[in-house]
């Protein structure tokens, strides 16, 4: 479809991945109004193009579309609802939440934002801050889908927009991508503990395997960290267990048992009370090597 570049969007939230996500927005030409509770992260926008805002409902005053990139659902409601977001916007606006928060909690803002004539997709992305920079994100979007396909041109220079249900679907599918990120993070970080301590080389073990059936985009930038011993936070080990918390209670309220789900996540609660909360989370090679006594 045709681009509307005249439309206003606000950007709340940008972090780590919400200031990429916004800087290309930005780059293809929509106006955009931002804000984060850290104002120098949102300085950095400035140069690009960005109004910077001294509030979140200064940022959404007026915006067509509000695009939110935080940390928890607490932390969106209190935006939306606390802030005076909500309020900010005039009737037919639309709320895009990309971060990720519960299902439950994402469809009871859909439902308060209705009731105030207001529209609300749950859009959570996966990709990591590479993704958000290079604008490859993997974008999961629950709600309207007639909503969802007028927005194409919005979601196009973050990524890849795949619609997967209504509202709520979009962030089930957010917590099952961070299911099978944790649990093959985990194994990558047992395989290459397996073969040090054998003699065997980690980077020569990860080269030879790459192209094989254990080929994964896992391997290859968490399997590069762990041979780097590059652990800077691209995502932190603490968003990593709110995430598996998430599909836990999900899976609770659907009565499903997840063996391989539970154990991941005894693994990372252990290692964020240790100090991991904001290593990366293919920093659980640390937590591994300090189970097993295994140098550094």
């Amino acid at each position: 479809m045709t681009k509307d570049n005249s439309r206003v969007i606000a950007f709340i939230g940008t972090g780590l991945m919400g200031g990429p996500m916004a800087k290309n927005l930005l780059g293809a030409g929509f106006s955009l109004r931002v804000w984060n509770r850290s104002t120098e992260k949102a300085q950095a926008l400035a140069s690009e193009g960005a109004v910077i805002a001294s509030s979140a409902a200064e940022a959404a005053s007026g915006a067509s579309i509000v695009v939110t990139m935080l940390s928890d659902g607490d932390a969106v409601g209190d935006v939306l609802f606390g802030a005076g977001v909500a309020n900010a916007l005039e009737k037919g606006a639309i709320i895009i939440d990309s971060s990720s928060i519960a299902p439950s909690i994402a469809r009871a803002h859909a439902k308060k934002l209705e009731e105030l004539g207001l529209h609300h997709i749950d859009a959570p992305v996966s990709g990591g801050v590479v993704g958000a920079k290079a604008g490859t994100l993997a974008i999961m979007a629950g709600g309207d889908e007639q909503l969802i396909a007028t927005l194409s041109d919005v979601f196009a220079p973050m990524g890849r927009l795949t619609y997967v249900g209504p509202s709520g679907a979009g962030q089930l599918c957010k917590l099952a991508n961070q299911q099978i990120v944790a649990i093959t993070i985990g194994a990558v970080a047992e395989a290459m503990m397996l073969v040090e301590a054998g003699g065997a080389s980690r980077e020569g073990f990860r080269n030879a395997i790459r192209g094989g059936f254990a080929e994964s985009r896992i391997l290859e930038l968490h399997g590069e960290r762990m041979v780097k011993r590059d652990f800077e936070p691209g995502g932190p080990s603490k968003f990593q267990l709110k995430d598996l918390k998430g599909v836990l209670a999900t899976a609770e309220d659907l009565s499903l048992d997840l063996p391989l789900t539970q154990k991941i996540t005894q693994e990372f609660a252990e290692f964020v009370h240790d100090g991991g909360a904001d290593v990366d989370h293919s920093g659980i090679l640390l937590y591994l090597e300090k189970l097993n006594s295994r140098p550094a």
